[in-house]
């Protein structure tokens, strides 16, 4: 199937659907935390034309040059994974109305696929968005959000938290967005950082969550719930823990449980911390922050990996940077750095040669702008 098949200068619709980064507040989205995600400008673009049937539809990704055709009356399972983000999302829609019809979509994409910038969420929060323009299915923004964050549960198999999700449809130019992921209230933060930017480092080790670790982690940090709540009933997830009410079950909760508890305990007052300090301007307290977090991602939640840890290492020898961390479901991915703009060029270079000499693999960086979340492109 090309993208000529579909008359592609007769558009009734395009949009972009952007990726995310986390400053920090990792692994907390799904124990009811805080995250500081926002949007970047790194996406995937969706061109929609309803093709004047009532059940058939054609998905085209350029990217892995693979195209998708099913019935609406007929949507199911794939067991191709990329095809379960769009017939997940086309399920969880036809859950809330009866107004779809018959579409064809070609996607592009500019994110890197692995790096831990939620390809998946944009992937998922585009289409919907989309087809709710594209039909005047009347779904709000958040419905959106929470719709694409089902399909992910219930056709990727991925127990995703709400954050990606959200970051990808309600960022907002030059902020971040300080998210309670258990009320989903939230504000937006200038991010004033100049002379500092954002600095990726793609290890391009790719990992898959719905392999099971991430699920694990979850039950994990579930099974330490229920174990508190022996005693605490009023505690439903871990945002209702305080790190002196998680001491006093050292000795009751297994090792390995207790520290993923510790981990996600003090990462959500971090972020709360680092908020305060991103609006007193204090990036050097913030960047101390992303290190701590990086810290409780190896050594406590343990979803890091050698790549990763060696590149946020190597960030520490250079004074120009003054905060890194690992970013995304981890085992690969990113690592985000806080690093003054004069030495963007130098460090990725050094940090690439550095990294090619101790794992053969060559090292990625781009810079990550805040930017608008999903949006209809106009002409």
């Amino acid at each position: 199937m090309k993208e000529a098949t579909f008359n592609p200068n007769n558009w009734d619709l395009i949009v972009d659907s952007p990726g995310r980064i986390n400053i920090i507040g990792e692994h907390t989205d799904y124990n009811n935390g805080f995250v500081l995600p926002t949007a970047i400008d790194k996406k995937i673009q969706f061109k929609f034309k309803r093709n004047d049937s009532l059940h058939t539809c054609n998905i085209l990704s350029n990217n892995f040059n693979a195209s998708l055709s099913f019935d609406l009356n007929t949507v199911s399972k794939s067991d191709k994974q990329w095809e379960n983000y769009i017939l997940g999302v086309i399920h969880e829609i036809q859950q809330l109305t009866d107004k779809l019809r018959g579409f064809d979509c070609v996607l592009d994409s500019d994110i890197p696929v692995g790096s831990g910038i939620s390809s998946s969420a944009a992937l998922e929060c585009g289409l919907a968005f989309g087809l709710n323009e594209l039909f005047d299915l009347n779904l709000s923004k958040q419905q959106i959000v929470e719709l694409s964050q089902r399909a992910e549960h219930n056709y990727v198999g991925t127990k995703c938290g709400i954050m990606d999700q959200f970051a990808s449809v309600m960022s907002k130019k030059g902020h971040v967005i300080l998210l309670d992921c258990q009320s989903l209230d939230y504000e937006y933060v200038p991010i004033e950082i100049e002379p500092y930017k954002l600095l990726l480092l793609n290890t391009n080790v790719s990992h898959n969550l719905a392999s099971g670790e991430y699920n694990i982690r979850r039950s994990q940090c579930e099974k330490g719930v229920e174990i508190i709540q022996q005693k605490y009933p009023e505690v439903t997830s871990l945002r209702d823990v305080s790190f002196d009410m998680l001491q006093e079950f050292k000795s009751d909760i297994p090792e390995i449980v207790f520290n993923r508890c510790t981990y996600v305990v003090q990462e959500k007052d971090r972020v709360l911390s680092s908020v305060k300090a991103l609006k007193k301007s204090q990036l050097h307290t913030l960047g101390e922050y992303m290190y701590q977090t990086h810290d409780g991602l190896q050594n406590l939640y343990e979803v890091s990996c050698p790549e990763l840890d060696f590149l946020v290492d190597f960030s520490k020898e250079y004074n120009e940077v003054i905060g890194a961390r690992m970013m995304g479901g981890g085992f690969g991915g990113c690592t985000i750095n806080i690093i003054h703009q004069d030495a963007v060029e130098h460090f990725t270079q050094k940090a690439s040669e550095a990294y090619f000499k101790k794992f053969n693999i060559k090292l990625t960086g781009f810079e990550a702008m805040p930017c608008e979340g999903t949006n209809i492109k106009l002409a």
